[in-house]
């Protein structure tokens, strides 16, 4: 055994403990059962988060900075850092920033891509979700991204792009706050003749965003459709609950041994 490795997966955090047992700990456990030689370690990068995990569950989780503190105890001397980020957004490059401050501490500190960062990984996200989604004929599938004011947004619409390049012609991607948004999402809805819609959000977990935005808000995305008269169906599961995509980020993880 050469020196120590350690994988820390950074997320952005979930306080819905059910949906992060099924995704966060489920991308962690399978970098653990891929990677048997490295110690597996965690981050959130929500201060948010965080507080309300100790304050509300009494659990404790580390952020950037706690996670490399702790792997520098331990005696870790090459860091590969996962991030399980959607977009190579602002959360990714606040994170690599952050990293850069700490690399004197490890002899090595490599860092894995999201989840669409080069246009094979859009396309085998687009088939893992179509593949969940088992649409009937005449019904549409909507994925209600998160969205970011950052140039990174645009991976969104090149979802889009890719899911119609590959066949899927019924498919449409829409943000929560940026463009597309949902009025944006229901105008395409409008022309395509479609009356039963799938709604599914293309977020890494089931939480907060899920939850409101898109499921049960009075005014969500759901309320929404069904208000101008769509049959919706929801299917509130998280990204990192499909196998498929899990695999990308293990995939990601792999480029960097």
């Amino acid at each position: 055994m050469g020196h120590k490795k350690g994988i820390l997966i950074v997320s952005f955090g979930t306080s819905h403990l059910d949906t992060m047992d099924k995704t966060i700990a489920a991308i962690e456990n399978e970098a653990a059962a891929a990677f048997p030689e490295c110690r597996i370690y965690r981050a959130f990068t929500s201060r948010i988060i965080v507080k309300k995990l100790k304050e509300t569950e009494g659990i404790l989780i580390h952020d950037v900075e706690g996670a490399l503190k702790q792997m520098r105890a331990d005696g870790i001397e090459t860091v590969m850092v996962q991030p399980t980020y959607i977009v190579n957004g602002l959360e990714y490059d606040k994170m690599v920033k952050e990293l850069e401050e700490y690399t004197g501490w490890f002899q090595a500190v490599r860092i894995g891509k999201p989840l669409l960062s080069i246009p094979e990984d859009y396309k085998k996200s687009i088939h893992v979700v179509a593949a969940e989604a088992r649409l009937g004929d005449d019904e549409v599938l909507i994925l209600m991204g998160h969205g970011t004011n950052h140039h990174a947004n645009s991976a969104y619409p090149t979802l889009e792009y890719t899911a119609h390049f590959l066949g899927y012609r019924n498919v449409l991607v829409g943000t929560v706050n940026e463009f597309p948004n949902k009025m944006d999402v229901m105008a395409k809805l409008g022309v395509s003749g479609y009356r039963k819609v799938k709604l599914m959000p293309f977020l890494l977990t089931a939480g907060r965003h899920a939850k409101k935005d898109m499921e049960f808000g009075e005014d969500s995305w759901k309320a929404e459709l069904e208000s101008e008269g769509y049959t919706v169906t929801v299917i509130s599961k998280g990204l990192g609950e499909m196998e498929g995509i899990r695999k990308l980020f293990i995939a990601h993880l792999e480029e960097l041994m």
